[in-house]
């Protein structure tokens, strides 16, 4: 058995960690994969050379990169039960605040919230394959990848159209107090899956919990709406509403090829 440690640079949070455990499913030499999201680091357990292995990785473009690989006698490895509740739940919470935002967000007329809502709901897709497709073969996860893909990227086209017209045509400053309040409720919640997470993993990583939540995009995302709240109050004008929703469009769609990747 070899032990080959992978650094993945973009690996952020359990979104990331997902999309890898999917692209590497089909890979029979693979016995075990060992997730560090603080350190973005990723161990996996296989026999034979890590070749294939890299070369699937690289395919989804986090940055990953061979840092080393030993051989090991580690051949015991223990699958946490409770990962499917786990991501029940975050598939869940997820959900419900890209509800909670796309509706407050058209209400508000905030385009960053509904970009946010966006975000939320890319995750629950990536939570959701997972799920969904847990006793299906791996054709029937691409076909379910590449449908959530494509229909990420058209949300995402619809709201840069929107990010344009209001731009171009002018709109009343959305409520900047409904974008601070929803994005701080949105940033716990952010804060609770990456939490929920990260409990499934061994004890020694407990002290790396503060470390990942901070880390996360999501909550940079959080952050930056909160932000752009906060300076269309202060400048009375809704151009930093629409920056912030045109950054996490784009994030959006970063995210929308990479499970695209997982399709082919």
């Amino acid at each position: 058995m070899n032990k080959t440690v992978f650094e993945i640079t973009k690996m952020d949070c359990p979104s990331e960690e997902n999309l890898i455990r999917l692209k590497l499913e089909g890979i029979s030499s693979i016995a075990h994969l060992d997730f560090d999201i603080p350190n973005r680091k990723l161990s996996v357990f296989h026999s034979g050379e890590p070749d294939s292995i890299e070369k699937s990785i690289l395919e989804l473009n986090l940055g990953g990169r061979i840092i080393s690989t030993e051989q090991t006698t580690h051949t015991s490895f223990e699958e946490n039960a409770e990962q499917k509740k786990l991501l029940w739940t975050v598939l869940i919470i997820n959900f419900a605040f890209f509800l909670i935002e796309i509706i407050t967000g058209l209400i508000s007329k905030s385009i960053g919230l509904v970009a946010d809502s966006l975000d939320m709901l890319a995750d629950s897709f990536v939570y959701g394959i997972s799920l969904f497709a847990v006793a299906g073969t791996i054709s029937r996860k691409k076909r379910i990848a590449r449908i959530a893909g494509y229909f990420q990227i058209a949300l995402a086209i619809i709201g840069f159209t929107e990010v344009l017209r209001r731009f171009i045509g002018g709109e009343r400053l959305p409520d900047f107090k409904t974008m601070i309040v929803v994005s701080i409720f949105a940033l716990v919640a952010n804060g609770i899956c990456l939490y929920l997470l990260q409990k499934s993993r061994s004890k020694e990583e407990a002290h790396m919990k503060a470390s990942m939540i901070f880390t996360s995009n999501d909550v940079i995302i959080n952050l930056g709406v909160i932000t752009a709240g906060l300076l269309v109050h202060w400048l009375d004008s809704n151009k930093p509403d629409l920056v912030i929703g045109t950054i996490v469009f784009a994030l959006v769609i970063q995210g929308a090829f990479r499970i695209l990747k997982l399709s082919k």
